[in-house]
């Protein structure tokens, strides 16, 4: 039986903050999970991240199957020691990866044939292949596998998915597991509400620890997708936590979070990062512009992580124009501090009962267009 528990401590609104519980330690919610894609976040230690506040991480299967196999992993400790990250880890179940990143691809009843992207090697993954995978990892939090159809997917189309889905869940299920492993379910149903909310009934049935919503952020427009978030997010189980997955930009963590979503997870700040896009609260910058190479100024004046403690604009500039490695390194120690800076803000108004009043001053100031946006709270 899993230890995985989950207790709400306090809401505003329809925003929550919470505690999960697992057996590498707890977490608050809501949460931003950093991605450690090939079971490293990309340019920073594993202390770094717990310095910068993150509590959870999240890891992938599909890249950790490919390389360095489950052998490997499995014969040195674990996802945890192989990675030397002792807190929470939550795995995807590889199958998004699958149909975006591998080659010719075919989809069965019996699970997704593919090619490896790295060395054209072929390879089956099946519900039961992707427990069986996460299990050897040893994480927290397992996902099922799921097709997650494109967001121009019709009615017709994305309603087979669904049933698919399901069926795949049931297997999941069925697969044997770590005891200490919670097994989430995912909703899906593209950007039809009858479908998400079918979705939603059918996955809640099995009673699972905790449910997450995918398929979003897949080609859709911004509107419809929160149109359809606003339609589905009030309907789920009020006692388990609450993931949206892959949706990262900072304004719609906030529109999660006041909908009720407790956890998320994104490459963005991270990829942002190593490409000079920089967040603080005024929005962001973009540090290769001609107008930081003298601007002695910190990314945020009121931010506290190591990068704005010690480096200035211009020097961060420098750096990515000299394609340094330092670059990606300060950026995306910045941005996440950022995002966990953002997490903890929120947790702190849903605490003190002045979640609305924090959601509309950030939201309406991230939504006024600006030139370039610079450092100010």
């Amino acid at each position: 039986m899993s230890v995985f528990r989950f207790s709400l401590l306090s809401q505003s609104g329809q925003a929550r903050h919470g505690i999960a519980s697992t057996a590498h330690g707890a977490f608050s919610t809501p949460a931003f999970m950093p991605v450690g894609t090939q079971g490293t976040v990309k340019g920073v230690l594993p202390e770094q991240l717990q310095a910068l506040g993150a509590e959870i991480i999240l890891s992938n299967t599909y890249h950790l199957y490919l390389r360095p196999g489950t052998e490997v992993i499995e014969r040195l400790g674990g996802l945890h020691r192989f990675m030397h990250w002792d807190g929470p880890i939550l795995t995807d179940s590889g199958g998004f990866q699958v149909f975006s990143l591998a080659k010719l691809r075919k989809m069965t009843e019996e699970g997704v044939r593919f090619q490896s992207h790295i060395d054209g090697s072929t390879h089956l993954l099946s519900p039961e292949k992707s427990i069986q995978v996460q299990a050897s990892l040893g994480s927290d939090i397992l996902m099922p596998l799921d097709e997650c159809p494109p967001g121009t997917a019709s009615w017709q189309e994305v309603s087979r998915s669904l049933d698919l889905t399901v069926r795949w869940l049931e297997r999941c299920i069925r697969t044997p597991r770590q005891d200490h492993q919670a097994l989430f379910g995912i909703i899906q149903g593209g950007m039809f509400e009858d479908l998400r909310l079918q979705s939603l009934e059918k996955t809640a049935a099995f009673d699972l620890p905790g449910y997450a919503l995918g398929g979003f952020s897949v080609g859709e427009e911004k509107a419809t997708m929160r149109q359809v978030m606003q339609a589905i997010a009030p309907h789920l189980p009020a006692d388990r936590p609450r993931y949206l997955m892959g949706v990262g930009i900072p304004e719609d963590i906030l529109f999660g979070i006041n909908l009720g979503i407790d956890l998320f997870d994104c490459v963005f700040p991270t990829r942002a990062g190593r490409n000079g896009v920089l967040f603080n609260w005024n929005g962001r910058l973009h540090i290769r512009r001609s107008q930081y190479r003298f601007d002695e100024r910190p990314v945020d004046e009121n931010c506290t992580c190591y990068t704005c403690r010690n480096f200035s604009l211009a020097y961060l500039r420098h750096l990515d124009k000299a394609r340094e490695i330092n670059a990606s390194v300060l950026c995306t120690i910045h941005n996440l501090h950022f995002y966990q800076d953002v997490m903890k803000a929120s947790r702190n108004a849903i605490q003190e009962g002045t979640w609305e009043q924090f959601y509309l001053r950030w939201m309406t100031h991230w939504a006024t267009p600006r030139e370039e946006l610079q450092s100010c709270r």
